[in-house]
């Protein structure tokens, strides 16, 4: 079966700071990344902040342009940013960004904001345009009289009903959210959830879901993608790897969610912080954090191999790593 949206290899290199009477330091935010998305799923993202995430989320957009690899949607390459090819693709593949005060227009009513990707796509009559408005607004629960209202006047859950809204306007194919409910109440987080669960029902939508709640992330994924330091490494079915994580990472991360009936002590706790992304440490990027580090994880760097059916996991001790994750 042909994915919705198929990454390989991906890279993305920044320069860092330069030093005084030195060259800039390469910064490799994203590091032969490969993942795929089927029409109807919704992939999971995970991982610390500084991790490579959202550079990740924009690069399978191809708003930030690969430097290595390349992003197949439904098995054709991604085209060139700002051509009008690609122009023409991002009606079927829309973003939900972390900030809705930011991602939307001061200046412009919302319903002119969600009307917008409809007129730059010309997507309609003028009348089937107003129609559209009004059924989406109905559809992430906005009321009609706050159509004609600006972003500063409504709550942070309904400025991001808005941006949900405006993503959906082309009946898009995938969407990539990057961090859509961090931002938001905890009670006006499960409403957002909820939405984005009942879009994803409804039909064959695809999401990329980039969040480091890792509750909002198995409620809702259907599989999910762990990334340090710019590399995934563990990816697999959400109950199956949140069941038996088996890269010491993700055994981290999921110990340090709070869980009914399991003691505090059992939480996996990571020495030190998460290395600079200039300086790679040689090897397994995690083996200074990680406490069954050995020579071999110094000097080699981990594949992603198959530990379970649909899981992969990048670790030389994956079958000495063990957490009871019940």
């Amino acid at each position: 079966m042909t994915a919705l949206l198929e990454a390989r290899d991906l890279v993305r290199v920044y320069e860092g700071r330069k030093k005084l009477f030195g060259a800039p330091v390469p910064v490799r935010a994203v590091d032969g990344i490969s993942l795929r998305v089927n029409q109807g799923e919704v992939l999971g993202i995970v991982g610390e902040s500084g991790s490579g995430k959202s550079t990740l989320g924009r690069m399978l957009l191809g708003v930030d342009p690969s430097q290595g690899g390349e992003v197949r949607y439904r098995g054709e390459p991604l085209p060139p940013f700002g051509t009008p090819q690609w122009r023409s693709l991002r009606a079927r593949m829309q973003m939900i960004y972390q900030d809705p005060l930011a991602a939307l227009d001061r200046r412009l009513t919302i319903a002119d904001q969600i009307r917008e990707p409809l007129e730059i796509h010309q997507i309609g009559a003028e009348a089937d345009r107003r129609a559209r408005v009004a059924e989406l607004m109905r559809s992430v629960g906005l009321r009609p009289d706050q159509a004609g209202r600006y972003p500063h006047e409504l709550s942070g859950g309904q400025r991001q009903r808005v941006v949900i809204a405006r993503a959906l306007a082309t009946e898009p194919d995938l969407l990539v959210c990057d961090e859509p409910v961090s931002a938001l109440d905890v009670s006006i987080q499960a409403q957002v959830v909820n939405l984005l669960r009942e879009l994803q029902g409804k039909g064959a939508l695809g999401m990329v879901f980039i969040s480091h709640d890792l509750k909002v992330v198995r409620n809702l994924c259907d599989r999910v993608a762990v990334m340090y330091l710019g590399r995934v490494v563990e990816e697999g079915p959400s109950e199956q790897l949140f069941a038996e994580p088996r890269h010491p990472y993700t055994q981290a991360l999921i110990s340090s969610v709070p869980e009914p009936g399991r003691a505090l002590d059992s939480r996996v706790i990571l020495q030190g912080e998460p290395p600079n992304p200039a300086r790679r440490p040689s090897g397994c990027a995690f083996h200074p954090r990680c406490s069954l580090a050995s020579e071999i994880c110094r000097a080699d760097v981990p594949q992603l191999d198959q530990v379970g059916p649909g899981q992969m996991a990048a670790c030389h001790h994956v079958d000495t790593a063990r957490f009871d994750a019940a």
